[in-house]
């Protein structure tokens, strides 16, 4: 099973507000993890339909989390991101043309699997993927110090 970029990129941005004390800009966003202001606007538009982020328009906008980050659960945002979870042909009824499908083994092993992916998840929150805030912060370049410190130059 592999994710979306959209999922991916949609824990990001929920992990760079949670480690943000002040509104976090859309184009500071988009530039730390090199991706389209368009894109990111595409899963802020999920993220705000599923209350997890709010935006603040005007000239000091930006976005921040709805919900302390304690309370958003991993699992929740992949749900909230990810089209589908058909990991097999027999996942969607509609169009499924396994003869197999009342009885095959292999389906059932493949719903308890995404079970338990799911069950992990929901193991975790916003809050648990940022428990290292300081760090997260250096990384993110959130600290005015780490902000205007000269870039080193590749050797």
């Amino acid at each position: 099973m592999r994710l979306t970029k959209q999922s991916n990129y949609a824990v990001r941005i929920l992990m760079y507000c949670a480690s943000n004390d002040s509104l976090s800009k859309i184009a500071d966003i988009a530039e730390f993890y090199d991706i389209s202001e368009t894109f990111l606007f595409k899963i802020l538009q999920i993220l705000n339909n599923a209350g997890f982020v709010e935006t603040v328009r005007g000239r000091h906008g930006g976005i921040k989390l709805k919900r302390d980050s304690a309370e958003i659960g991993l699992g929740e945002v992949i749900r909230a991101t990810e089209d589908n979870f058909d990991m097999a042909e027999c996942f969607d009824l509609e169009s499924n043309t396994c003869p197999l499908i009342g009885s095959c083994g292999f389906n059932h092993a493949l719903h308890r699997a995404l079970t338990a992916f799911f069950d992990v998840l929901d193991e975790y929150t916003i809050a648990d993927l940022t428990d290292n805030r300081r760090n997260i912060r250096v990384l993110l370049e959130l600290d005015s110090a780490v902000r205007s410190a000269p870039k080193r130059a590749e050797a």
